[in-house]
């Protein structure tokens, strides 16, 4: 032969300028949520796999919205100072958050069981990547307002316009209230925060050992003081967006990003091997997690 060809791998393994933590991140977001979405049809199950179903039903899309959220960070400052490229950046975002809503209504219309996650991720993508170009402490400040003022809202637009999601012909502002406020599964106001945590990690360039031991350090009170104050309180649940959900979904994402950067900062064999094992298929299940998504909603309709 007189000449090569020069061939781009595809391989997650293979690319490297790809970032481990989001993508094996995403693999497992992914998982959980085809676990927990299969559970309906198991008739009867112990209280243990119940109990793992609920936590993998709870951070699958929390841990997804902060993937995003990366994802997003990681092509901007890929853009750099271009203009024109960061432009470029935030229309395809836009473009693809209207093309997630298109296809979470049409996947919505098969009658599946599932509460389908893709309309609420695609006005996350589109109403976050601007909010990325901030400056590090604007984007901290953004983070804290979605964080503490989404609660509130949610309750005060579902006392004002619940009525109008549930009553009469559905209308594209019932359904822009619904994504945003008043979903009893999903909210953009609680997605948002996750996905401009994500980008913020990214910013800060937080990983490694001692990022991944802070971040369990911090799951571990978080995950338990959504059952400790239900138990004070003697509540039996916590409303989907209320702040001790919240606190609830940010225990169980901190220990799935804390695991992850604590086994990625192996580097003794043979564990720093079985590690890789064990990442790459998830990796390969985060690179085609929509093909996925969409795949198990038709299989479950």
């Amino acid at each position: 032969m007189t000449g090569s060809a020069v061939v781009t791998p595809i391989a997650p393994r293979l690319q490297a300028d790809r970032y481990l933590v989001p993508d094996v991140a995403r693999g497992v977001a992914i998982m959980a949520m085809l676990v927990a979405h299969a559970g309906p049809v198991m008739a009867t199950q112990p209280a243990a796999t119940l109990f793992l179903q609920g936590q993998l039903n709870d951070v699958a899309s929390p841990l997804f919205a902060t993937t995003m959220g990366a994802a997003a960070a990681i092509v901007l400052a890929k853009a750099g100072n271009s203009r024109g490229a960061v432009r470029s950046v935030l229309v395809q975002n836009i473009i693809r958050g209207a093309i997630l809503v298109g296809l979470g209504l049409w996947l919505a219309s098969w009658g599946s069981w599932i509460a389908v996650v893709l309309s609420f991720l695609g006005i996350v993508l589109a109403i976050g990547t601007p909010l990325v170009l901030l400056r590090t402490r604007a984007l901290i400040a953004a983070l804290a307002v979605v964080l503490v003022l989404g609660a509130p809202l949610n309750d005060l637009m579902l006392a004002a316009t619940g009525p109008l999601i549930t009553v009469g012909e559905r209308t594209p502002a019932s359904f822009l209230l619904e994504w945003v406020f008043l979903s009893p599964h999903y909210r953009v106001t609680n997605l948002l925060p996750w996905f401009l945590f994500g980008a913020l990690l990214f910013r800060i360039r937080f990983g490694g050992r001692t990022a991944g031991w802070v971040l369990l350090a911090i799951a571990v009170p978080a995950w338990f003081a959504d059952p400790l104050i239900r138990s004070v309180t003697g509540a039996e649940f916590s409303p989907t967006g209320s702040y001790l959900d919240t606190l609830h979904d940010t225990g169980l994402v901190l220990l799935a990003l804390g695991l992850i950067m604590l086994l990625n900062s192996i580097r003794q064999r043979p564990a720093a091997t079985v590690v890789r094992a064990v990442f790459l298929p998830l990796r390969a299940i985060g690179s085609i997690s929509l093909s996925l998504y969409v795949f198990q909603v038709g299989w479950w309709r």
